[in-house]
């Protein structure tokens, strides 16, 4: 039953992260975007993305809690990740934020501030994934 758990858990952080790298892309192209009939596009593709994200995070962070929980995994490394969990989880609400904000015209950050932002999950995955895999600690 373990392994059956952590591989639904694997595909469910990949899926998730995977609507984190793209949802701040959108972003950048939101910021840059001066034509209503796109802009309107880009906020439907943003609004559709955050809602599916977010279905795909809450499976993800219920089969680790059962891994972690139900499993008695332990360590220092499973300290430090989860930390990185709780950053990941704020920067998804972040994104639905941020989203809200271009949705009312109130955004006044630039695009090369979301390039810059639509690095941090790229890190966190990549900071996880090794303390996971490597249990440094």
């Amino acid at each position: 039953m373990y392994l059956w758990i952590k591989a639904f858990h694997i595909v469910f952080i990949a899926s998730w992260f995977a609507g984190l790298f793209y949802l701040p892309r959108i972003f950048v192209n939101l910021a840059q975007e001066t034509n209503p009939a796109a802009l309107e596009r880009l906020l439907g593709m943003g609004r559709r993305l955050y809602r599916f994200t977010t279905m795909l995070m809450v499976p993800a962070l219920l089969l680790g809690l059962w891994l972690w929980l139900g499993f008695g995994i332990r360590g220092g490394w499973l300290h430090a990740k989860l930390a990185l969990v709780i950053l990941a989880i704020g920067y998804h609400h972040a994104c639905g934020s941020l989203l809200k904000k271009f949705e009312r015209g109130a955004n006044t950050r630039t695009h090369k501030w979301f390039r810059v932002f639509n690095e941090v999950p790229v890190l966190l995955l990549i900071a996880i994934v090794i303390l996971v895999v490597v249990k440094p600690f």
